[in-house]
């Protein structure tokens, strides 16, 4: 016999004189041996720990058609010409060591017009832009920019070209 099937078989017999005796209506037992407790493992941790929101959030998205050095947009606009580039300025705060902030233009029949991702790092507030160019001229129509960072639900701006 192993030791584990040695314990149990010892611990049955036990109990089991213990049952007996515990019959008797003579003499109460005034020696009981309790069984040790069994033991629970302790509960294990998961694999993978479950996705955590992100640590940095989106605090504005401007549009417009220049950005000025500290990335800002110069002059704010929801209106755009054919041949106008859309810079999609994306202003977040928290901290992070790595982000994906995710931008995509789409046009009112539901084609995706432009998508960009760009990684940061970051520790405070932090000016992110996209600039979609067409070579062709944007098509005239009501288009919405979706904005994301990593996968949290899109935050969404609505621009016409005219």
């Amino acid at each position: 016999m192993t030791a584990p099937t040695m314990r149990y078989a010892v611990a049955t017999a036990l109990m089991a004189s213990l049952a007996l005796a515990g019959c008797k209506k003579d003499k109460p037992a005034d020696n009981a041996v309790t069984p040790p407790p069994m033991s629970t493992p302790a509960p294990t941790q998961p694999a993978t720990p479950p996705p955590m929101s992100s640590a940095v959030s989106i605090t504005s998205v401007t549009l417009g058609k220049k950005a000025g050095a500290d990335k800002m947009i110069e002059s704010a606009t929801t209106e755009f010409a054919t041949k106008d580039p859309i810079i999609v300025s994306v202003s977040t705060t928290g901290n992070s060591g790595s982000t994906k902030v995710h931008t995509r233009l789409v046009f009112e029949d539901g084609q995706v017009a432009g998508e960009e991702s760009q990684s940061i790092s970051t520790e405070g507030m932090e000016t992110t832009n996209f600039t979609f160019n067409n070579a062709n001229g944007w098509p005239a129509g009501t288009y919405t920019a979706e904005v994301s960072v990593d996968d949290a639900p899109p935050r969404s701006t609505k621009f016409t070209v005219k």
